[in-house]
This record gives C-alpha cells, structure tokens and sequence, in this order.
C-alpha cells in the first residue's frame, strides 16, 4: 500500500537490475504517470466458453488516458498534482481510467473484487550511443504500477473523475469546453478507479558507459563519436478543426504548449549530462 509518501518495496516491485536507479517515492511516480500521454494497461481476460482458437488465454495491453489523483472521499478529489500527497492521510492515491461502457475492460472491472493490472508510464529523453553495440542505451523515465480496478458508480466521483483526466491531458480545457458531459454522455462511459498495491520508478541520465579496455584504444576513440542525443515529445501549431469557428487559438492552450516543450527540452537534455 502507499503510505507516507512512498510504497513499500516489496518482491512484486523491487527493481532488481540497477537497483540504485530505482525509485519508490510518490512524487516521482506520480508526476510521471501524469506527465505521459498514454498509459499502457495490462490485465487477463477469461477466455469465453465457445472459443475455438488454441485455448491460449493472451495477457490483453490497451493504450489508455488516466490521471493520477489523492482522494478523500466521494466528490472530494484533490487535483491532480503528483506532490499534493497528504501525509496526515493514510488514504493512498488512485489511478483513474476511462473507457466505453461496453469494452471488456470496463466490463471487468465491473466485479466486487476488482480487476488485477499493471500499468506502465515511460518518458524516452534520449540515445545513448557508446563505443560497442553492447553499451548502446537509452536515457529514460519509467514507472509500473500493480493494483486492482473497481467501476466507480457514485456519479459525484466520477464527474470529478472526469475533470482530473481533462485537465490532466490539457489544463483549464474542461472550462473552456461544454461542461458538464450529458446524461446520454456519463451512460456510455466508464470510469475505473485502481487501487495501487505496489509501484516503482526506474530512471537512466548521463552518458554512455564504457569498457575500460575500450578507452584504452585510441584508434577506435578516435574513429566512433559517442554521446546523447536528446528525444522529447514536441507539440506543434494547432491546427484549426473543419468546423472551427473561433479565429485566434486560445491563450491558455498556447501557454500550455509552448511551456511543455521547454520544459521537455530542458529535461532531455538534462539527462544527457
């Protein structure tokens, strides 16, 4: 469980490889899963009594949209800010996913006992080229979270749900949009709520590592170029939808992509030294 600020470390989470890149605290986990565009979520679905195929029950991967969030109760949820944990609360924070009604997903998540997952969060902030194949790498941000999702039914939660996962893809959007979603609108969609049993963070910065038998040959330190090239999601010039009627992009969308890209140009190229 999530307490104090950090999950425990425990065997379904331990980074075991480089175990000094990994990380267990709130705040990085969070603020990465709020920071990716798209969660990867992996659970089982049973297969169906007439299937016919091989009888292989495939583990199922969706690339989905969630938001990270504390939350205190029903129509209480804080917003969605990776270091906003309570240190006076034991409640822990809550991954929020949404989807169409009648998807196996949510359909599965529709059960008491609540569906077992994994999510995946992963930032890529460069290449890191060495001497040999071999130390070749990549400078990242990473993070996987294990719980279990339950449908949320109170339909205070799930309008708030909703809000976070808005403002979490595009601050001050849900505002600026029809707000609030039609009953016909909330009927269609399902929000899951997933408890995290168990999370960890593993990051890579700096430059390649070499074989010290490599720096030793000066015809092949002399022959290879080695470094980092720096990778970052850059968002480009809004283009206007077919129907739009609005001449002037908004300041607060403008803000927020000129902002994201300096700041994952800064990150990128922060972790290359």
């Amino acid at each position: 469980m999530a307490t104090q600020g950090e999950y425990a470390k425990t065997k379904i989470n331990a980074v075991n490889r480089y175990r000094g890149r990994g990380k267990y605290d709130h705040e990085t986990i969070h603020a990465l899963v709020n920071s990716v565009p798209v969660l990867h979520v992996s659970f089982n679905v049973p297969l169906p009594d007439d299937d016919d195929e091989s009888g292989i029950s495939y583990p199922t991967i969706l690339p989905m949209i969630g938001c990270m969030s504390n939350y205190r109760s029903p129509g209480s949820i804080s917003a969605p800010q990776a270091d906003n944990d309570n240190d006076n609360s034991d409640e822990p924070p809550v991954l929020y996913l949404h989807g169409y009604i009648s998807s196996r997903l949510i359909k599965q998540g529709g059960t008491n006992t609540g569906l077992p997952m994994s999510i995946a969060a992963t930032s890529l902030d460069g290449l890191v080229l060495a001497l040999t194949p071999n130390h070749h790498s990549c400078n990242y941000r990473s993070a996987v979270l294990f719980g279990r999702a339950t449908l949320v039914s109170d339909e205070s939660e799930r309008m708030r749900a909703m809000q976070l996962i808005t403002e979490n893809m595009l601050p001050n959007r849900w505002n600026n949009s029809r707000v609030p979603p039609t009953k016909v609108e909330m009927q269609s969609t399902g929000i899951l709520r997933v408890e995290i049993d168990a999370a960890s963070a593993k990051t890579r910065t700096g430059g390649p590592g070499e074989d010290r038998a490599d720096l030793k040959d000066e015809a092949l330190r002399e022959r290879v170029w080695t470094g980092v090239v720096p990778v970052s999601l850059q968002w480009g010039e809004p283009v206007p939808a077919e129907g739009n009627r609005v001449d002037k992009v908004p300041g607060y969308v403008e803000e927020w992509r000129v902002g994201s890209n300096a700041e994952a140009v800064k990150a990128s190229t922060d972790s290359a030294s």
